[in-house]
């Protein structure tokens, strides 16, 4: 599906209700839940709703704030910034740069080479492990 933009209604119907008020109406999952937050398994992070590549596993660590953290994006391009003032504060706002889904926020709290820090709902998130080797 990568590439294609799906339809308003394609989304209500294919994702979770949590994945639809994260991606569409810029929710926030509660810290510590996502089904990413832990994970250490070596592949492709993907946009739940249209399939684009977004962050490798590579670029992924441990930020201790609840949230899967990547310290960039696995191209430039696949995802976008817009500030964001909601909720009584300015942050940036970081979105799937095809689809526009809202995937989280980017802080500049994070490690070298970048010292930026991707806070990425799972719920924003699917995922593709790396084929193994034979």
């Amino acid at each position: 599906m990568s590439g294609r933009k799906p339809t308003d209604e394609e989304l209500r119907a294919r994702l979770t209700p949590e994945q639809y008020q994260v991606t569409r109406q810029r929710g926030t999952e509660p810290a510590f839940t996502g089904g990413y937050y832990h994970s250490k398994d070596t592949g492709m992070y993907l946009c739940v709703c249209c399939g684009e590549g977004l962050f490798s596993s590579g670029t992924k660590y441990d930020s201790g704030s609840g949230w899967p953290s990547f310290w960039q994006p696995v191209a430039a391009g696949k995802v976008e910034s817009r500030r964001d003032a909601s909720h009584g504060m300015i942050r940036t706002e970081v979105r799937c740069g095809n689809c526009g889904a809202h995937l989280g926020h980017l802080f500049d709290d994070g490690p070298q080479p970048t010292g930026q820090r991707y806070c990425i709902n799972s719920a924003a998130l699917d995922f593709r492990p790396k084929p193994e080797r034979r």
